[in-house]
């Protein structure tokens, strides 16, 4: 019967991450709106279908490892090196901005400096799980607004690994924030000077040994004991397990393996994201919100509105097209699914009390709810304000051919045909003979 209890909550977890995933197809939502809801009818405040146990919490920290796992097999340096105007000029300006903003907003409800700057940071933070989703049902992935977007999030993903080892930082009990970032920092570097050597004389040897063997079987256990084992290890070391997870997909991204590795392990990282997600909503006290509904629409709107403007502001001052700017700022409007992780802590936790606590979480889950509508929203008007300048440019070119002497094409064969057709798609006067 033991052995039943355990299964419980997973099978309730895979059922309706199933039937959540049917549900919103239809409506062209993000499976994770409707994660999230299935969460908030099966907790404790819904159906009470399952409560929150030990197995619930390591699915939960399991789909926010797979995922860092999967971020860091996309963080290949020779690719970042090539964006890097995108990582060290849009990135921290956009992240810098949004968190100094947003902690003064947090400072004025009387919250200590060092959780208001932590606060700050996190909400600066997007959420890489909704905006890839998006980029890609959009087909944007490689366009530029997708490249500059996706670089960003990897630097916020790097900075909310660093949030993540300094919140543990704060709440190992240091009083000092400098204290904080110095120990976080010099943690931070140790892994990924760690990473980098284990990476190039212990990793890549073992995968040319184990492709040897030509069983994939293998990898996808290799795979999962990187994952899992880099993990465990920066757990032990006192640092994150997220952190260990992305440094594992980070030293995997140098090998040529990487492909057939994500490959294996992507169905996992879908499937305890789902589980993630759906934990996230049941931790959410209907109650309380109902009673704070006030201070949970004040604060979406808060971080939607300044989170927005100032992507909008940081793309604009680094020299990106105003279209390209008007979709970056509604792609990155959201709370990002680190925050759930951040904000959950104990330190933070008892700092914030169970009503903030409560309501920055269900304000970052509302946000990430409201991302379709309002990156198909920046969508559209950036694709008129293309329409609009197309316009403008054929216009353009219309007035100036109208100014030069008109071109006589002799006899409309095939050949004359195509020069006819050239010139007109130029709006360039002509006429035949």
């Amino acid at each position: 019967m033991e052995e039943v209890h355990i299964l419980q909550p997973v099978i309730i977890l895979l059922l309706v991450g199933i039937l959540a995933a049917l549900f919103v197809r239809p409506l062209k939502l993000s499976p994770i709106v409707g994660y999230l809801l299935a969460g908030i009818l099966i907790g404790p405040d819904g159906l009470s279908l399952i409560q929150e146990s030990q197995t619930t919490h390591l699915l939960a920290d399991l789909g926010v490892v797979f995922l860092l796992f999967d971020i860091g097999l996309h963080f290949s340096l020779p690719h970042i090196w090539n964006a890097r105007r995108d990582m060290l000029g849009l990135g921290p300006l956009q992240v810098g901005l949004c968190a100094v903003g947003l902690a003064v907003l947090t400072m004025l409800t009387d919250f200590e400096f060092s959780v208001a700057l932590v606060i700050g940071a996190t909400l600066a933070l997007s959420s890489t799980a909704v905006v890839m989703q998006l980029l890609a049902e959009y087909g944007q992935l490689r366009s530029p607004v997708g490249v500059s977007a996706t670089v960003v999030l990897i630097f916020q993903d790097i900075c909310a690994i660093f949030l993540l080892v300094l919140a543990s930082s704060l709440e190992a009990g240091s009083t000092s924030v400098s204290e904080a970032f110095g120990l976080a920092a010099f943690k931070a570097a140790v892994a990924f000077t760690a990473a980098i050597l284990v990476g190039h004389f212990l990793i890549g040897p073992l995968f040319r040994l184990i492709s040897k063997s030509k069983d994939e079987g293998i990898f996808t256990a290799t795979g999962l004991f990187i994952v899992l084992g880099t993990a465990a290890v920066t757990g032990v070391m006192g640092l994150s397990l997220t952190l260990g997870a992305f440094l594992g997909g980070m030293i995997l991204s140098e090998t040529p393996y990487r492909y057939v590795i994500q490959t294996e392990v992507k169905p996992f990282r879908g499937l305890l994201l789902a589980f993630f997600f759906a934990t996230v909503g049941m931790s959410l006290d209907i109650d309380l919100l109902l009673r704070e509904w006030s201070n949970v629409l004040l604060v979406l709107v808060l971080l939607i509105t300044i989170k927005t403007a100032v992507t909008f502001l940081a793309a604009i001052v680094l020299g990106k097209p105003t279209r390209s700017a008007i979709q970056l700022g509604f792609l990155l409007s959201q709370g990002s699914e680190f925050a759930f992780v951040i904000v959950g802590m104990p330190a933070l936790q008892q700092a914030l009390g169970p009503k903030w606590s409560a309501v920055l979480v269900s304000s970052i889950a509302a946000s990430m709810m409201l991302t379709p509508p309002l990156v198909l929203t920046g969508y559209r008007l950036a694709t008129y304000l293309a329409d609009k300048d197309w316009q403008v440019q054929r216009d353009e070119k219309l007035v100036a051919n109208t100014q030069i002497a008109p071109v006589v094409i002799v006899g409309m064969g095939e050949v004359g045909c195509l020069v006819a057709d050239g010139l007109e798609a130029h709006v360039y006067p002509l006429h035949g003979y």
